[in-house]
């Protein structure tokens, strides 16, 4: 298998194709340029589920890998290296699938500037992707950076009122973490003489106080994508901004950037650091928990409060992550992908209700039940999926990271999985008292607001159906069937355990 027919470079690199012919379409052709990214992305997918059936789920090392020298002067050693492994494979699936997902809900909810829309948003699948299968530390920089602009540009021009403000806001947080990050990617590339991943990892011999401190350099980068408590407050304000597909890609991959970094580079590469600071990222983590329910009880917006509940989800797998065992890790990668999809769904389903009566405000909502009886039927489906009903994917997800922390002897202690237990309460709360609002009781002022503009509310139509069937599907079968996804991830994480004391 050479270098441009191997299934990393064509994943990576496909949804190039796809900007490459939205260059030659006419910008008023806009139902085209919308068939051309979608169909590009769809072959994204195509290609990733044909990287997944190379994939061998019992080898725990880097697969499909390759590595060609790139930068070679002045002592620099920096390859074009990439490769997949159980730690990043369900991620790029996750990427791939949700793509084109999002790119179907923008059929009606993007009319303005619809060619640069979608050039933006296939250049961000391309950089996310990257991110995921880098092995060479300055290549992987280079992707996590390259994220940031399509980004920008999708908040800033499609967003809300305040997109300036967000999209501003967004990009200087993730700027100041990501210059630490660099600093102490430079100093590791000269120090040990590579930038490779795998090479670092092996080589290892980092003193232990120095260990401290590339940790914190490169955890101020993640905490803050992640987004860890007390580093979150951008995030609101992107998501509320962003466009919806911005928003379902805001959460269900960019937001995982941030774990998995910590999961590929702190983890593997400063142990003795992890060691210690995982009291400490536990506490942050479970603050996250609870602090973000109880700010998502308190919203009013119906996005705003999707926005704060990540914070509280994406405080579970950090949770799990410094659980450092197996139980807590493989959770916390499949809370990743739960999150993904329900948080996804979740912000899909808000965004369809905001295209018909263009508020979010819980004040005027409520008896949606009787005249939307398909769209209420998703949304409890999905609301459940996100406060882990047993029997739907966020349950299998919270259950392994809590019994990983329980256990945990990094940690120290089992208070920290008691009081994140709590978290899974506070999630019931604030996501029934939203479905209350919106579905239940007589109905809402938004109601008789619409029909004086000559129409009534009108349920899911096939294409809104058609976008959310596939989340459901997999909502269920990891709810219900598991083993699939836990095999996929175990051998890597066992192997990832090897750097660690027992």
């Amino acid at each position: 298998m050479n270098f441009i027919t191997n299934p990393l470079i064509l994943v990576t690199f496909f949804p190039l194709v796809g900007v490459l012919a939205l260059l030659f379409i006419p910008a008023d052709k806009k139902n085209v340029l919308r068939w051309t990214t979608l169909v590009a992305s769809l072959l994204t997918f195509g290609l990733s589920i044909w990287m997944l059936t190379m994939f061998n789920k019992s080898n725990p090392d880097l697969q499909l890998g390759f590595s060609l020298p790139w930068i070679q002067v002045a002592g620099w050693n920096i390859s074009f290296a990439m490769g997949v492994d159980g730690l990043s494979i369900l991620l790029v699936l996750l990427t791939t699938f949700l793509t084109p997902i999002a790119i179907l809900s923008t059929w009606t909810a993007v009319e303005e500037r619809v060619k640069d829309f979608m050039i933006f948003f296939t250049l961000l699948e391309m950089g996310m992707l990257g991110v995921f299968l880098a092995q060479d530390l300055f290549l992987f920089y280079i992707f996590w950076e390259f994220t940031l602009v399509p980004m920008y540009f999708l908040i800033g021009i499609w967003g809300g009122p305040r997109r300036i403000y967000a999209a501003i806001k967004f990009f200087l947080y993730t700027m100041a973490g990501s210059i630490l990050m660099l600093l102490a990617i430079l100093w590791l590339g000269i120090y040990q003489g590579t930038f490779s991943v795998p090479e670092l990892i092996t080589k290892g011999g980092i003193p232990g106080n120095v260990q401290l401190w590339l940790f914190l350099a490169f955890a101020a980068a993640f905490a803050i994508k992640v987004p860890m408590w007390p580093l979150h407050s951008w995030l609101p304000d992107a998501h509320v901004e962003a466009p919806t597909a911005g928003s379902v890609i805001l959460a269900g991959v960019l937001l995982k950037m941030g774990t998995y970094g910590f999961l590929r580079f702190n983890l593997p590469m400063f142990p003795e650091a992890a060691l210690k600071a995982a009291p400490w990222m536990a506490l942050l983590a479970v603050i996250g928990i609870i602090y973000g329910a109880a700010v998502s009880y308190a919203q009013k917006d119906i996005k705003k409060l999707v926005a704060y509940s990540s914070v509280s989800h994406l405080g579970f797998v950090m949770l799990g992550l410094f659980a450092l065992n197996a139980q807590g890790i493989e959770g916390g990668i499949l809370q990743m992908i739960n999150h993904g999809l329900s948080t996804g769904a979740l912000f899909l389903l808000v965004g369809m209700v905001y295209e018909q009566t263009h508020t979010r405000e819980f004040s005027v909502y409520g008896g949606l039940w009787k005249i939307m009886p398909v769209y209420g039927a998703v949304m409890l489906i999905v609301s459940l999926s996100s406060m882990g009903l047993p029997g739907l994917n966020g349950f299998i997800g919270e259950f392994a990271i809590l019994l990983g922390a329980f256990g945990s002897k990094a940690i120290g202690s089992p208070w920290f999985a008691g009081v994140a237990a709590a978290g899974v309460i506070l999630a019931a709360v604030y996501i029934l008292y939203m479905f209350q609002k919106i579905f239940l009781g007589p109905e809402g002022s938004i109601v008789e607001e619409v029909k004086k503009h000559g129409h009534a509310l009108r349920d899911l139509n096939l294409r809104e159906i058609v976008t959310v069937a596939p989340l459901l599907v997999l909502i269920f079968w990891i709810g219900l069937y598991p083993k699939p996804f836990f095999e996929l991830i175990a051998p890597a994480v066992e192997k990832l355990l090897m750097a660690f004391p027992h």
